[in-house]
């Protein structure tokens, strides 16, 4: 998986394959989860976190009630790389198992 810089034009074509909520640029994507609730909430958190080890890429994560925003950005490539992406699609599949706010 590529660590090299991504340009606008192609995070726009693969930013289509994912959900709705996402937005981004060069230098970050972010999308904000609402869940049924609180412990929904962290859930979310606990499962993505094996995932993120497991590709040794983290994001930064806020939880604020039952909300969590999402921030990727590959930092040492000083922007928005394959591995964001890839990323992003995990939190869109984790995501949809969980009750979300309606």
């Amino acid at each position: 998986m590529s660590r090299e810089p991504l340009t606008q034009d192609v995070i726009d074509q693969r930013l289509a394959d994912l959900h709705g909520d996402w937005s981004g640029s060069t230098s970050q994507l972010q999308r904000s989860i609402e869940f049924a609730d609180f412990p929904t909430a962290v859930e979310f958190v606990n499962r993505l976190a094996p995932v993120c080890e497991e590709l040794d890429h983290h994001p930064d994560l806020a939880v604020r009630w039952r909300w969590v925003e999402v921030v990727l950005a590959t930092h040492s490539a000083g922007g928005v790389t394959d591995l964001d992406l890839t990323l992003a699609g995990h939190v869109d599949e984790i995501a949809a198992t969980l009750p979300q706010a309606s």
